[in-house]
Formats: structure tokens, sequence, C-alpha cells
């Protein structure tokens, strides 16, 4: 039997790579993403506007202009859509924690840094379902995982606040109550920002931390302040004209 053999490549050329099958799945995997956080934002905007049980699946399908189908290929119900919503907000201050977490700064300006990226955040697309989200019909496992989400941002900003009274950046306070009041403020973002606006909401979040910055900063002789509040003096009766005869 003949048998043809391969001649090799012409001088000065290489042959051309074969396609390579890893490479078409990576970018499949890339598009898939892609459509899928457009999904998320698509319902972040749709519950944000007319609330998560006023929202349907069909909604969301529509204002991406696909069929709902399509939109349950990249998620498994409104449900989990609105946990993931909920993440896509919250993971911004995480990944701020992080950011924060080797610079040799002060504590109270590692802590604005973080109070920036969460009132930005908030005042996102996925504003709405991070603060609203726990209060939904959820089942009992997601209602956990969020629960335990917003208790990592909490303790965080409690740790930075902790940090920042024994570095001196931060006038002694409260770490709880100041968590709670500076995450609250925050929120509350969310009840009334719009997109539309004429602020944007990094321009928002600096407002809020300027307000923060001059409440956080230490006072000069806050420390002796204090220790008087604590150990008030006994006030000394002046003797009456009658008693001094």
């Amino acid at each position: 039997m003949n048998s043809r053999r391969t001649s090799p490549p012409a001088p000065g050329k290489t042959p051309a790579p074969a396609a390579s099958p890893w490479k078409a799945s990576h970018e499949r995997q890339r598009d898939r993403e892609v459509k899928r956080d457009a999904v998320v934002r698509a319902a972040a905007r749709e519950f944000n506007r007319k609330g998560y049980h006023n929202t349907s699946l069909d909604d969301i399908a529509a204002r991406l202009e696909v069929t709902k189908p399509t939109v349950y290929y990249y998620v498994t119900s409104k449900e989990q859509l609105l946990f993931q919503c909920f993440v896509a907000g919250v993971e911004r201050i995480r990944a701020a924690f992080r950011d924060v977490r080797q610079l040799q700064l002060p504590a109270r300006e590692r802590l604005n840094a973080v109070l920036r990226r969460y009132g930005e955040a908030v005042a996102s697309e996925f504003g709405w379902c991070m603060v609203r989200a726990e209060e939904q019909d959820l089942s009992p496992a997601m209602s956990r995982h969020i629960k335990a989400l917003k208790s990592e941002i909490d303790h965080g900003i409690r740790r930075l606040i902790r940090e920042g009274v024994q570095d001196g950046s931060i006038h002694p306070c409260d770490p709880k109550m100041t968590a709670f009041a500076l995450a609250g403020a925050l929120n509350w973002i969310a009840h009334w920002y719009r997109e539309d606006q004429s602020l944007s909401g990094a321009q928002i979040a600096e407002a809020f931390v300027t307000v923060f910055e001059a409440g956080l900063r230490p006072r000069a002789g806050a420390t002796e302040l204090g220790a008087r509040r604590e150990s008030p003096r006994r006030r000394v009766r002046r003797p009456s004209a009658a008693a001094r005869g």
C-alpha cells in the first residue's frame, strides 16, 4: 500500500497552530459571565423601581429584550436573583476592607476609604437590594447568609473604629453605636438617591464621609474633658451672709 509522506514546511514558514478548544471555552465562559452580570443588573434596577414582590422574571426579561427561559439559564429563581443583587453590592464593601488591610495609614483614613466605597455601593443600582433584601420573604438559609454578610461588614467597621481609638486618629467612642450610626446614615441613601440626580454616587459618598470626618476626628483636650466628666468635683457651697455673722 502506497503511503504519502507529508512534506516538511517551506524554509522560513511555520505551520499555523491548531485552534485551542480551551481558548474557545474560556471565551464562552467570559461571555456567559458578562450576560449573567447583565441579568443581575437588570434585576437590581427593576427591584429598585417596582419592589421585589411587584417584579416578575418576565419584567426582567423584557428589560433585557430576551425570553424568560433565557433568564432561567443564568439563575434558578427570583429569590436567588435578589440574593445575587445583594452580594454584588456587598462585595464592593468587602473588597474595600481587603484593599485597606495592608495600607500603612491611620485607622481613621482606612475607615474613610471603606466608607466611601460603602456609600458608592449603596448609591449604585444594587443599593435597594443591599438595604431591603433581608425584609423580603426569603428562605431561612438565604436569610442567614445575608445576615452573616451584613454582620461581617458591621464588625469590620467596628474593628477599624477600635483601631482608630487606639492609634489616636479617632475620638474615643463606643465602636458598636458608632458603627450603627455610620452604616445607618449610609444605608438611608438607598431610600432617596436616584442615578439621574445631579450628584454622582461617588460625590454623595464623599459628602457623607466629610461629615463623618468632622465627628470622628480627635479634639484637643478631649481626654482631660472625659476624665472630668467621669470624676466630677464636688461643688463647694459658699456660706450665707447670716452664717458669716
